[in-house]
């Protein structure tokens, strides 16, 4: 008996081309690693059952794809819709370093400028002034540092003068500072003590009172919450999704009723958010995005679309996710149907965008027919 019969076919029967085995990758920008993660377990297992075969060009195939699509040359975008919320921007709170009663403070929404009272302790003003670097001592003649320089810098543009805007506080800077004093009502003694400014970057606008009227005032004691003064969108990502948050990276933002403005990220930082209901706190990747034009104009918070776009191809050959073949040597391939036989064709995948990738790969070009998954 040969080894036909002993296989259970009939001398002279001709055994059925290799058969086909498919795998449905799951769609997404984020596709590219489960993809990875799979192939080897998937290129073994082909290979154990003698699945997966790239067929001989010309060779009829078992049986056609269940289903084909064709290659298309597209521009591919990696991108992410993400809610973000219209607002002013996360609040910082202003913290008070001097003891007394707070008698006076601003009202929810107004905008305080440099020079101007943030709040007032006993009737003298604690004053906002422009800097980076915060207050954290009794500023007099003899100290220097960029708490100085910030001061300096302050009184010059206040139109105070007689002094060099460095970082060294002298005799001069003194003389400047008991004018400035002069004219806030304050005594003039030439020191600026520690709690009498408030340095930020720019002006501000106060988010919440935290202090009372009229309540005491002691050190650490919280305020007012201010943010900046331009519309910012924030958006908090999975930590996955980093790479399309990057300073500087453009954004499409879609207001409500469907206008779509162009916005830039201009600060990304990683935030721990709480759990909810017993829930393990989650680490999201916060960014803001500042706006360009004026139709958010109006509109001091609102929810907003926010499209993010990490990488681009442009005039690229692709085909669906589930066109992808795990070859049997390994890699994957796609399977080209001419007629009605079909060649397994080796391909490098490039981006994953919206249930596509990109392919290259020898002899494909638009328009070829591949199987695909139904």
């Amino acid at each position: 008996m040969d080894a036909a019969m002993l296989d259970g076919e009939a001398p002279g029967t001709a055994s059925p081309g290799p058969r086909r085995r498919r795998r449905v990758w799951p769609a997404g920008a984020t596709v590219l690693a489960t993809v990875l993660a799979t192939v080897t377990a998937g290129a073994v297992a082909a290979a154990g059952l003698g699945l997966l075969d790239r067929t001989p060009a010309g060779r009829p195939a078992a049986a056609l794809p269940p289903a084909t699509t064709t290659i298309t040359e597209e521009t591919l975008l990696d991108t992410l819709e993400a809610d973000g919320e219209l607002a002013y921007g996360p609040a910082t709170s202003a913290v008070n370093r001097l003891r007394g009663t707070v008698t006076w403070l601003p009202a929810s929404g107004d905008v305080i400028t440099r020079g101007e009272p943030l709040y007032k302790v006993d009737d003298d003003p604690v004053v906002l002034l422009y800097g980076g670097a915060p207050a954290y001592r009794d500023l007099r003649p003899g100290v220097t540092g960029r708490d100085v320089k910030n001061l300096e810098r302050n009184l010059a543009e206040l139109g105070y003068d007689g002094f060099t805007a460095d970082d060294a506080y002298t005799w001069a800077t003194a003389r400047a500072v008991m004018a400035w004093q002069d004219d806030l009502g304050l005594p003039e003694t030439g020191v600026v003590e520690l709690g009498r400014v408030v340095f930020v970057d720019g002006r501000v606008r106060v988010d919440t009172l935290t202090a009372e009227l009229g309540g005491p005032a002691a050190p650490g004691q919280k305020v007012l919450g201010h943010t900046g003064t331009a519309k910012v969108v924030t958006v908090r990502l999975d930590a996955e999704d980093q790479r399309l948050a990057k300073e500087g990276a453009e954004v499409t933002v879609t207001l409500p009723g469907g206008a779509a403005v162009t916005g830039r990220v201009t600060e990304v930082a990683t935030v721990i958010v709480p759990g909810e209901g017993g829930q393990e706190p989650e680490t999201k990747v916060e960014a803001l995005v500042s706006l360009t034009g004026k139709k958010a104009a109006g509109l001091d918070q609102a929810a907003v679309d926010v499209a993010f776009t990490a990488d681009e191809r442009e005039n690229v050959l692709t085909v669906p996710v589930t066109a992808l073949v795990a070859l049997g040597e390994g890699g994957f391939g796609v399977e080209v149907v001419e007629g009605d036989a079909t060649r397994y064709v080796p391909v490098e995948t490039g981006l994953f965008s919206g249930g596509r990738v990109e392919i290259t790969g020898a002899g494909l070009a638009e328009g070829m027919t591949v199987g695909t998954a139904k």
